[in-house]
């Protein structure tokens, strides 16, 4: 009897669970929410738009502010790519796509933006946001922080990877200013989301991205993305024909419908973008040299529409006062205003004095002399006579008396005595190139009696320019090194290519203007005119592949067309 019930049951769960697949199989799981947009990377404009402001999880896009944070910090000085990182435990626990981090272990921070970029290693990221600041949890903050000032509205991080948490959202429209802010900000970086694979360090990573990149011309970039509560995410860049386009895809259905929806809505931009459009990089983010503190929403009450708040920190006193007297501290003994008066008076004639000496002494257009007459016209006008001054406690009343000539000598007795012109020594006087005779000027200082001070010298108008030292007579003058060419070795094969243009003369015109808007990284290159299908082809040679992909990039975000060329 046990065994027939035994069967009986058994039956029955299987019939539970074919009915149960069943159901599943007539009514599929819920796609993730759709959302698009493609803008004009050019201005900004935007060209379509689906749901993008919806808030949605961005998946493994938040990886693209943890790139952003970890170029700002090597842009300041505060880290490098050859920071060695120590793997903590939290890091080491991130589930995949992993780089396969143990804890303990030290990593290059170069090999681990690569595999955050490249292969979307949440381990990866993780660690990057630590090493930064200290732990995940204020690293998110400041991710928060940062989208609030580069103009991502609705966006909330939670992690340095993107894994799904309770408000780590963003929107299509704020990862699309993320990754513009991307391609202009840090244009010398920019080129590691092209990359099909590179070396990691642990390993060689291949791109999450490539299949994308390879089958759509002009692809160059960005992130790609994937979890079961986002979808299939991708925030990608093209250029064709001069025109740069970004746009963003949440909720793909799987990575061919996620890329053949890019493609679609790439096409559509292109159609609608105009060939001449104005240049507007974004604004760099506010907090930079300003005096504001942005604090992230998840430091303060939530509001409505789940925004952060604005603090602004006031670095100005209010007031200085002035210190209390020490108990039992005698008070100091009050000096007498017509001594004040007089000692500032004083102070103004030699200050007057100094200017003139040191104009008399500086030889002739050099920085120093240039500087005395600085000073010369700093200082009070060392020309009033001392019955001119006029005391503030008495309004110029006759009830104070000026200082007498006593009183006067006194004051000047206790500065420290000038030299005079004729007092120098003749060498002096003969480095200066000025004669004794001729320079030197009378001073009178004066009594309440009435005699005014002489006037101040003409002052000498000459060129700001330091003295040149002149080779000696009769010196073999070294003749300057001429470099015709530049070295090929160290892989210095590569070159980029600007146009080609109708002569030879607009060509190396357009190089040199090239040259000179990107001298920081063409300067060591050979501008080479080569003639080539009925036009000239305007070419910089002489690079390494890494020189040549750093400097079209920095071009294109100039909005100068260009491409690489290898050996």
């Amino acid at each position: 009897m046990a065994s027939l019930w035994g069967h009986f049951a058994r039956l029955y769960s299987f019939i539970c669970i074919a009915a149960l697949a069943a159901i599943l199989a007539a009514s599929p799981l819920r796609a993730a929410p759709y959302a698009s947009i493609v803008i004009d990377a050019r201005s900004g404009e935007v060209l379509y738009a689906e749901n993008a402001d919806t808030r949605l999880h961005p998946a493994s896009l938040t990886k693209m502010m943890t790139l952003y944070i970890a170029f700002e910090e090597i842009q300041r000085g505060n880290i490098s790519l050859d920071t060695m990182v120590t793997v903590t435990k939290h890091a080491a626990a991130q589930p995949p796509s992993r780089l396969g981090l143990r804890a303990g272990q030290k990593i290059s921070l170069r090999n681990l933006i690569r595999a955050a970029a490249i292969k979307s290693a949440n381990d990866a990221a993780t660690a990057i946001g630590e090493a930064i600041a200290g732990n995940e949890a204020d690293f998110a903050r400041r991710m928060t922080r940062t989208a609030k000032a580069l103009g991502m509205k609705n966006t909330t991080f939670k992690n340095a990877n993107g894994l799904t948490a309770q408000g780590h959202l963003s929107t299509a429209r704020d990862m699309t200013i993320l990754g513009r802010h991307l391609f202009y900000d840090f244009p010398q970086y920019y080129n590691l989301f092209s990359r099909r694979s590179v070396d990691a360090g642990l390993a060689t990573v291949n791109n999450t991205n490539r299949r994308f990149l390879d089958a759509y011309e002009g692809a160059d970039g960005i992130k790609t993305g994937y979890t079961v509560a986002a979808g299939f995410n991708l925030t990608a860049s093209a250029d064709r024909g001069g025109k740069r386009l970004i746009a963003t895809i949440f909720g793909g259905k799987s990575t061919a419908d996620r890329n053949a929806k890019m493609m679609k809505l790439l096409d559509l931009g292109f159609g609608k973008a105009p060939r001449n459009a104005p240049v507007n990089p974004p604004t760099p983010p506010g907090y930079q040299g300003g005096d504001e503190m942005l604090v992230a929403d998840a430091d303060l009450p939530e509001t409505a529409d789940g925004a952060g708040k604005t603090l602004r920190v006031s670095m100005e006193l209010a007031s200085s006062p002035r210190p209390v007297a020490r108990p039992g501290a005698a008070p100091a003994a009050e000096v007498p205003e017509t001594v004040i008066a007089t000692a500032e008076a004083v102070d103004a004639m030699q200050s007057g004095i100094e200017g003139a000496l040191a104009a008399a002494l500086a030889p002739e257009g050099t920085l120093e002399s240039q500087a005395a007459e600085l000073a010369q016209e700093a200082a009070p006008a060392a020309s009033l006579a001392v019955d001119d001054v006029e005391l503030a406690s008495t309004g110029g009343s006759d009830s104070a008396p000026l200082p007498d000539a006593e009183t006067l000598a006194a004051a000047m007795e206790s500065t420290a005595p000038l030299p005079r012109p004729g007092d120098l020594p003749a060498e002096a006087l003969a480095e200066a190139d000025v004669e004794p005779e001729a320079e030197i000027i009378p001073f009178q200082v004066v009594s309440a009696s009435g005699v005014a001070l002489s006037p101040r010298p003409a002052r000498r108008n000459a060129p700001i320019y330091d003295e040149v030292a002149l080779p000696a007579p009769g010196a073999e003058e070294a003749e300057p090194e001429i470099v015709l060419s530049v070295s090929t070795s160290g892989d210095r094969h590569w070159g980029v290519n600007v146009g080609r243009f109708g002569s030879s003369y607009d060509a190396e015109r357009a190089l040199l203007k090239t040259q000179l808007a990107e001298s920081a990284t063409l300067n060591g290159s050979l501008r080479k005119v080569m003639p080539r299908g009925g036009g000239f082809d305007a070419t910089f040679v002489g690079l390494t592949q890494d020189q040549a992909d750093l400097a079209c990039r920095r071009l294109q975000a100039r909005a100068i067309q260009c491409f690489t060329m290898g050996p």
